[in-house]
């Protein structure tokens, strides 16, 4: 009995433990959950819109994005790093003419966690600054890399009445996915609903298959009756319930 008791007493504080690292991650990962204000992970709507992000940049590939968007006639929301627009402000305002929406993906994409007031401000408010330097926008964006933040970040947007933008499709997540450009579109097709964000990267020297897959994945969802609007028009639709039922009814996309 004795040794039970010990058993009990030695597993007990690990088990806690454990229980309280799990709960810490599913909280600084979580795109549907934080402590502090909004948090957007999709949009319920009737409606069969979706809005495309693309991650990191701008960078040489950004123009290779522009085109492909560009001949299907897709508006895109493109969240830049702050450090990167300051190098290649040109790709910025490249993706700001094609009339494509820039957010705000931190200046050094350093995970947002345990990181004092000054570095969230200054991470945030630099980007700012650098993006109103690019594109004429009044209201930016937000979107922390990784998906990383737990009370600071969200406490600063929440004061600052900023949502946190995440997504609810993701096909890089998958290593045999991301690996082909046929899979990408293919599994982007499947887990698509209306009101969706589909997070893809695109500008990295390593996502070749992701740009190979714009085109059909485009295709694949405008087969299926899908029209492509920014974050920011997809927001809107989350306003207006009486008119997306109706139009719902109507069977109007």
């Amino acid at each position: 009995m004795n040794f039970f008791r010990l058993i009990t007493r030695l597993l007990l504080p690990l088990c806690l433990a454990a229980s309280a690292l799990t709960a810490f991650y599913f909280l600084i990962n979580s795109r549907t959950f934080q402590f502090y204000g909004g948090i957007v992970h999709r949009v319920e709507t009737g409606r069969k819109v979706v809005a495309l992000t693309f991650d990191d940049g701008p960078t040489e590939f950004t123009d290779e994005l522009i085109e492909v968007l560009r001949s299907e006639g897709v508006k895109a929301t493109f969240f830049l790093i702050g450090g990167l627009i300051g190098q290649h402000p040109e790709y910025g305002r490249r993706l700001a003419a094609a009339g494509h929406e820039i957010g705000n993906h931190t200046y050094s994409h350093h995970r947002m966690v345990f990181k004092d007031a000054a570095f969230i401000r200054q991470e945030v408010e630099k980007t700012d600054s650098l993006i109103r330097r690019i594109a004429p926008q009044n209201h930016i964006l937000f979107r922390p890399p990784y998906c990383k933040k737990f009370i600071g970040l969200p406490r600063y947007l929440h004061e600052h009445r900023r949502e946190t933008i995440t997504w609810d499709v993701e096909p890089e997540s998958f290593a045999d996915v991301r690996s082909s450009a046929d899979r990408i579109a293919a599994y982007t097709a499947a887990h698509t609903r209306p009101g969706s964000i589909i997070l893809l990267h695109g500008m990295n020297p390593g996502d070749g298959e992701t740009r190979k897959s714009l085109k059909a994945l485009i295709t694949r969802l405008k087969k299926r009756g899908y029209r492509f609007v920014t974050v920011s028009e997809l927001l809107h639709y989350r306003k207006r319930p009486n008119a997306e039922a109706a139009g719902a009814s109507a069977g109007s996309i």
